[in-house]
């Protein structure tokens, strides 16, 4: 069985930020065409690993190369592959949600009919018609991250990279992307998503990564990964940080 092109490649991705190490050697392989989860708890250098793997943080050490390309060599071919929601993404939110996507997409210089077309599809996918005219920095925190997934999508990048992407998100907005997520990577796109919802990346993935402490502890499809247990399960025996609950009587006595 031929063995499906990598669509990012990391090795020795690491950081340092003072006396802490955020990320410590991290590789990894991520499949064209996966839906890949990366989870871990709070800390663990997920954000980061991603940061640097798409050109946002630059590594102490180590590479990333998305599809041939290297990410910190040649910057600006790789970025033209990527579609990157960060975590916290600040956004110029005195745009409309129109304006703000319509301008993700001129800077990515395409042409501008063929943006206003695609500004108005996404608008209308991720349920924002009726608030395009409003400004950015109006909109709820789901709203804002629906926005921010409709500028890293405009220019249809080969992989998207979502930090988070459900955080805040109503579920039946939650459904409608990963509708569109699951159509995209039907058609040969490649998703790395981030996200602490075991249950969520356990539907969604077909392929998983468990990050802690810096480091990588497993990765390979959910089935390998989860080695017939849950995903929450098998995360939990990785990670390991389960405390005993005794005590708390004040909390028994009704």
């Amino acid at each position: 069985m031929s063995v499906p092109p990598t669509a990012l490649s990391i090795r020795g991705l690491a950081k340092r930020f003072g006396s802490k190490i955020a990320v410590d050697g991290i590789s990894l392989d991520v499949p064209a065409g996966s839906f890949f989860g990366i989870v871990g708890p709070n800390g663990a250098g997920k954000t980061t690993t991603l940061s640097m793997a798409t050109g946002l943080l630059r590594p102490d050490f180590g590479t990333a190369v998305v599809h041939g390309v290297d990410v910190w060599a040649r910057p600006l071919e790789a970025k033209r592959l990527m579609g990157v929601l960060p975590d916290g993404v600040r956004l110029f939110d005195r745009l409309s949600g129109e304006q703000l996507v319509t301008y993700a997409g001129l800077l990515r210089g395409m042409d501008k009919d063929v943006v206003a077309a695609r500004v108005g599809e996404l608008l209308a996918a991720l349920d924002l018609s009726g608030d395009a005219g409003t400004l950015v920095v109006d909109y709820s925190a789901g709203m804002t991250k629906k926005i921010a997934l409709a500028s890293a999508l405009i220019h249809a990048p080969k992989v998207l990279v979502l930090d988070e992407p459900f955080e805040s998100v109503d579920p039946v907005s939650a459904a409608n992307i990963r509708d569109i997520l699951d159509r995209y990577v039907a058609t040969g796109g490649t998703v790395i998503v981030s996200s602490h919802v075991m249950d969520l990346v356990q539907r969604m993935c077909d392929h998983v990564a468990v990050v802690a402490g810096g480091r990588l502890l497993a990765a390979g499809t959910v089935a390998d990964v989860r080695g017939g247990v849950s995903l929450e399960e098998r995360f939990v025996q990785l990670v390991g940080g389960r405390v005993q609950t005794e005590g708390l009587e004040w909390l028994r006595t009704f």
